[in-house]
């Protein structure tokens, strides 16, 4: 496919990136809805000619947005989760990652694709389709460890994999919801003994 983005400088690479980021912040507070040229402009202190000059139009701008995100998500979860070994100890690292990413505040309005799931998840359109896949893929990834899990002997061959990854997604998520909410870090911990219950609880059944 062709790419229509505008070329872009290799002097303005560095302003581009900091658009981003500061695309990224406000879309974890405010929902991607609010990301435009004049309200980017306002954030980063520039003309609104400077910001469009790098995007060209609000969709350009929500869809550079969410793809940076996801670049962020698969540095700060992804790549720490699958470093662990497969199955009960790489489900243990992909929970641990996701909690840690909330925990630090890699996004100061918690995990961006959790906004924009809750902002665009009755939508219909290319950002609902994207937020589908997303989503799919990450319940995709843990369920493909539990199947790994059961089949090293270290769950309940006869749970069902897509119940378990469910299980383990809703504590991780509604952390993030909660600890954000309250700005309560409490509530990642709760998140991580739901996880270690939901685990051993499933270990626990496994044929000896």
């Amino acid at each position: 496919m062709r790419d229509e983005r505008p070329p872009r400088r290799s002097d303005g690479a560095q302003t581009h990136a900091a658009i981003l980021a500061a695309a990224m912040r406000l879309a974890s507070i405010e929902g991607l809805g609010s990301l435009t040229v004049g309200r980017l402009a306002r954030e980063l202190g520039v003309s609104k000619s400077g910001v469009f000059a790098h995007f060209r139009s609000k969709q350009r701008i929500q869809q550079e947005t969410i793809e940076a995100a996801g670049e962020v998500f698969e540095r700060e979860v992804l790549r720490p989760g699958l470093t662990r070994a497969e199955g009960i100890a790489r489900l243990h690292g992909l929970c641990e990652a996701y909690l840690s990413y909330i925990e630090r505040g890699v996004f100061p309005g918690g995990c961006f694709f959790a906004q924009l799931l809750a902002e665009y998840d009755a939508q219909p359109g290319p950002v609902h389709d994207q937020v589908c896949a997303d989503q799919r893929s990450w319940l995709s990834l843990l369920e493909g460890e539990v199947r790994t899990a059961q089949q090293h002997g270290e769950l309940d061959p006869d749970a069902d994999p897509a119940q378990l990854a469910f299980e383990l997604s809703a504590p991780v998520e509604l952390a993030n919801y909660l600890s954000v909410l309250y700005q309560d870090p409490r509530f990642v911990e709760r998140g991580r003994t739901a996880v270690r219950a939901v685990i051993a609880n499933a270990a626990s059944r496994r044929r000896r």
